[in-house]
């Protein structure tokens, strides 16, 4: 029955009925031009909002560490395994609408951040929370809504999405080094533990240290390959293009494949709509502190997410030559790749690879969904005592799943909150331009950029202190 439930939803969502790819589409072209094509005109600015980004203070963590802990929640099995995914079932032509929706999804990652900025409260410790249940609940006033989004995120980063993230890893040991999945996901489970038990800063800190070194080492071998295979680009991107428009044999069927594949996967790898990166957005103090340069921060979050290290994945797997069954494959298919370019020991190094950025993935999940405790009243040891509990119980149950259930239930927890949140900050769509107006009018005249709540007209109203002028 829980099967079928899971599917029939996936179905209308992703399947026949397709429902989210067409939202996300409009999203992306909506925020797009809303916001002048933020992200094509103010490419560079994007890069330089970072200059600053090292500071924090006792309320927020820094923006580098938000953006770290952005990253260590998207990068993860999306880029290796969910890529693989992609390719497996839509062919090379995927690698493409994955772009297409990262480039509209920057905008509205943009979008969802600044808001998640704006409507931020402090919890009991004087820290700063905040998300998309909090942006519904103070900016539209519908707490009822705001509940059903907050259960999602709970259902889909509070567990599946950990419990996923811990498969990929154990599949990847137990085919490199044969490892007893149970074994792994002890192991996995206890260093969970040990890192989420220092909270929301302790997570950051860890993101901090780790996402950068795995990221550039990951970037290095990926251009590594690409230069030992070099003959074969123009001839790889080639395939990539004519596949994403069907102009190869297969026709119709495959191109719809490309489009569904590469959108749902590009979606979960870069999470732009689906209104989780919000929460880390809402945890920082950014420099200059205005909530558009967190804006600016996030939307680069997505560009390094799909544009750079997706694509490594995909380079790395289409350069390999090796066949596919076309049926679904995951992280094994990226580790065959690797092994094809560099013999016995690609499998050790994606194995390593994926056991890294799956891992940052579980303990920026626990972050995001216990921000969310604030709102229920119960960020209290209590309250994280029993979440932390499920949190760890599910991220065993995941580590020893099969590939299809947990994929299932994560593609349903991720679609129900990108419906909701997708619906939030469309109707919120005048404060975004607002804000965005106010950050550029200051930016041009070279005033202070520091924002106060007298600075524009918002949607709701804001939290008390937070961005008044005492």
């Amino acid at each position: 029955m829980f099967n079928l439930i899971v599917g029939n939803i996936n179905n209308l969502l992703w399947g026949n009925g397709q429902l989210l790819i067409y939202i996300l589409v409009f999203a992306g072209f909506w925020f797009s031009y809303q916001l002048r094509f933020v992200q094509f005109f103010h490419f560079r600015h994007m890069f330089s909002v970072m200059k600053n980004s090292s500071k924090g203070d006792k309320a927020g963590i820094s923006s580098f560490q938000a953006l770290c802990t952005g990253l260590s929640a998207r990068v993860g099995t999306g880029n290796l395994a969910g890529v693989s995914v992609a390719i497996s079932l839509g062919g090379a032509g995927a690698i493409f609408w994955m772009w297409v929706i990262a480039f509209l999804g920057m905008a509205t990652g943009f979008a969802e951040s600044v808001l998640g900025q704006l409507y931020k409260v402090k919890d009991e410790h004087g820290e700063y929370r905040g998300g998309p249940a909090y942006y519904i609940q103070m900016g539209l006033n519908k707490r009822w809504l705001a509940i059903a989004f907050a259960l999602c995120l709970f259902l889909g980063y509070g567990f599946s999405f950990s419990a996923m993230q811990a498969n990929t890893i154990t599949d990847a040991l137990n085919h490199a080094l044969n490892i007893p999945t149970l074994y792994s996901g002890l192991v996995i489970t206890v260093l969970a533990g040990v890192i989420v038990a220092g909270g929301f800063r302790g997570i950051a800190r860890f993101a901090e240290l780790v996402v950068p070194f795995m990221g550039i080492a990951y970037i290095l071998a990926a251009l590594l390959i690409t230069a030992m295979n070099i003959e074969l680009v123009p001839s790889l991107l080639l395939d990539i293009f004519s596949s994403a428009f069907g102009l190869q044999e297969a026709g119709a069927g495959a191109l719809g494949a490309a489009i569904k594949n590469g959108i749902q996967r590009g979606l979960y790898s870069n999470e732009a709509g689906a209104g989780s990166v919000p929460h880390a957005s809402a945890s920082a103090s950014p420099t200059p502190n205005h909530p558009v340069a967190q804006g600016y921060v996030q939307m680069l979050g997505v560009f390094l997410d799909t544009m750079v290290l997706c694509t490594c994945t995909a380079f790395i797997i289409l350069l390999a030559g090796i066949p596919m069954s076309g049926e679904m494959e995951g992280i094994r298919l990226t580790q065959d790749a690797m092994t094809a370019h560099i013999g016995d020991g690609g499998v050790y190094f994606v194995a390593a690879a994926i056991s890294l950025f799956a891992f940052t993935s579980v303990v920026a999940n626990y972050a995001y969904a216990e921000s969310n405790l604030h709102l229920f009243k119960l960020d209290n040891k209590v309250g994280r005592s029993v979440y932390t509990f499920c949190y760890l119980a599910m991220v065993l149950w995941g580590a020893n799943a099969s590939l299809n259930q947990v994929w299932a239930m994560a593609d349903m927890a991720l679609g129900l909150m990108t419906l909701v949140n997708i619906f939030a900050i469309m109707q919120l769509t005048p404060t975004i331009k607002a804000l965005f107006k106010n950050y550029n009018d200051k930016r041009a005249r070279q005033q202070n950029m520091e924002f106060t709540e007298q600075d524009i007209n918002f949607q709701g109203k804001l939290e008390d202190k937070v961005w008044s002028k005492e």
